[in-house]
């Protein structure tokens, strides 16, 4: 056996582009999704606007408590510092306090042992302070750097040297507060939130009271977590609100939309439930009647339609008797006109005309009786559409020439092979000449032809007074004429061109015009190769290219006035 085919691996590139792609997909189904639906528009937009909404006033809300908080944790530090300061004074007065200026080497303990009036307040300090989690106190002497006495294992590099400096700048007795870490020895890297207190005292002392705020941290924490909780159920709940209050707005619409496809589909008898009496109840009452008028008009155009087709088909079979009865004796009449009168040759000859005519258009009724009872059959065969379009042209070289009219072929030089109903394509083609060389107004009709692996197409090209804009759709209509006033120099019932669309429709194919006023006209056929398949596009541009590069030129090239022109148009003396 031979080896598995081993799987090509892909470079990162690819898998990144494979990634971005199933991206783009994710998210245009995402995007369609968004706009198709209105209940996940309405939803969504709730649910934004409520997050922006909690957002900021949970951001408010929340700067007030922490200002609340530590405002309240301040005022209750300086009033201790307060009572504080005074003790220190109090023991500082005292006749013994020269004993406390005695030499003190930095770094000396915490709590120094002695009697001095210094050690004796920072023993009341530390009573008064109790547990190290109310706050600490430092007491040093600005004139012993390095000395100082706490109550607590306070770390007094807590104590930021710049604002010692701002505190030697007040007078004494003035406090600053300051918000900073504080460190405990034996514990360096883990710092506590904390505030400091610190006054100057007379006597040259420096009292800093570390109020620790952790305990007030945790507090905001919890109550920040409370309001983030809060504010996302309230969200929640406020999209669950409009999820609900949405739908019972948009199921009743949604069901009328369902109703309106269901009935522009063609079933006429689809009806909404009526529920209520609000504006929703209305608007399906409103539905209702709609429905029932339309289906009532559409039955009665259905049966004047029926009737119309009726009496068509019926006349234009009644009126082939006579008809063939007439044109029997006005061929006796045309082929004896040389033993006439001129008078009476010329009337036999003008007989013979419009017998002709009158046969063409009672042809033509019929023709579109049998499509509008959907008997209209092909009889297809494989042929070359050169050979379709050159009898065509042949059969509209007399009427040419009465209009000096010339045609200019363009035909490809290989065979250009489908299978169609010749006979139905060539009375396309025909229709098509006629109605160029009758609005042509005597210049060239160019007839191409074009075909690639699936489809081929004939293209006829008038240089007349072309069409106005909406036209283009407007010329297949039965009895329609681009200028009602303009006489009429070849004879007919104005279904030329409907027939014509008939059997293009009836091949699969397409039968399109283009025209523009001043620029002429241009109507392109396009038919499947093969009988029963699928046009998806056509070997002929429906614009000729001469007037698209035209067009293309006239928008990128910006006209140059001559100084006449410029100047108003002028000339000059």
């Amino acid at each position: 056996m031979p080896p598995a085919p081993k799987k090509r691996r892909r470079t990162p590139r690819q898998l990144l582009r494979g990634v971005r792609r199933r991206a783009r997909r994710v998210a245009g189904r995402a995007r369609r999704v968004f706009w198709r639906s209105l209940q996940l528009r309405v939803v969504t937009s709730t649910m934004v606007i409520s997050i922006v909404v909690v957002a900021v006033l949970g951001v408010f809300l929340m700067q007030q408590i922490i200002r609340t908080t530590l405002e309240t944790r301040e005022i209750a530090a300086k009033s201790e510092a307060q009572a504080d300061r005074n003790a220190v004074l109090g023991y500082l007065n005292q006749p013994a306090a020269e004993a406390a200026k005695q030499p003190v080497e930095p770094g000396q303990a915490l709590q120094p042992a002695g009697s001095s009036p210094l050690s004796q307040a920072t023993e009341a300090l530390a009573r008064r302070a109790g547990s190290a989690s109310r706050y600490s106190v430092i007491i040093r002497n600005e004139t012993l750097p390095g000395a100082f006495y706490g109550t607590t294992n306070i770390d007094p590099v807590s104590i930021p040297s710049r604002q010692r400096d701002e505190l030697f700048k007040k007078e004494a007795g003035e406090d600053s507060t300051w918000y900073t870490p504080l460190y405990y020895k034996g514990q360096p890297e883990q710092p506590v939130p904390g505030m400091i207190i610190g006054t100057r005292l007379d006597s040259s002392y420096e009292i800093y009271h570390l109020v620790p705020l952790d305990k007030e941290e945790r507090t905001l924490a919890s109550v920040q977590q409370m309001i983030i909780l809060v504010g996302a159920g309230l969200v929640l709940l406020l999209a669950a609100i409009s999820s609900l209050v949405t739908r019972q707005v948009v199921t009743p619409v949604r069901l009328a939309r369902q109703a309106a496809e269901r009935l522009a589909a063609g079933r006429l008898d689809e009806r909404l439930k009526v529920r209520g009496e609000d504006d929703l109840a209305r608007l399906a009452t409103s539905f209702n009647e709609m429905a029932a008028n339309l289906a009532l008009k559409i039955h009665q155009l259905e049966e004047l339609s029926q009737v119309q087709r009726q009496f068509v088909s019926d006349v234009s079979h009644e009126l082939r008797t006579p008809l063939t009865t007439v044109r029997m004796a006005a061929d006796l009449l045309f082929d004896a006109r040389e033993d006439f009168d001129p008078m009476a040759a010329r009337s036999a000859e003008l007989m013979q005309n419009q017998l002709n005519r009158f046969e063409a258009m009672l042809a033509d009724l019929l023709e579109i009786s049998r499509y509008d009872a959907g008997a209209a059959d092909l009889d297809v065969d494989p042929v070359d559409v050169r050979d379709v379009v050159l009898r065509a042209v042949a059969d509209s070289e007399a009427l040419a020439e009465r209009h000096s009219t010339r045609f200019d072929l363009r035909l490809p030089g290989e065979p250009c092979m489908a299978e169609m109903d010749s006979r139905r394509v060539e009375r396309i083609l025909r229709n098509l000449l006629f109605n160029a060389i009758e609005h042509g107004e005597g210049r060239d009709v160019v007839v191409s032809v074009a075909a690639d692996r699936d489809a081929v197409a004939v293209a006829v090209r008038d240089h007349g007074v072309g069409l106005k804009p909406g036209e283009e759709n407007l010329v297949f209509d039965r009895f329609w004429r681009a200028d009602p006033s303009r006489a009429r120099t070849i004879g007919g019932t104005g279904l030329g061109l409907a027939i014509s669309r008939e059997d293009a429709i009836l091949h699969g194919g397409w039968l399109q015009a283009w025209g523009s006023h001043g620029e002429g006209s241009q109507f392109r056929l396009s038919l499947p190769r093969v009988a029963g398949a699928v046009l998806r596009g056509s070997p002929l541009p429906l614009v000729p290219p001469e007037v698209e590069m035209r067009r293309t030129w006239r928008g990128h090239v910006t006209p140059v006035l001559s100084p006449a022109a410029a100047d108003g148009g002028r000339d000059a003396d």
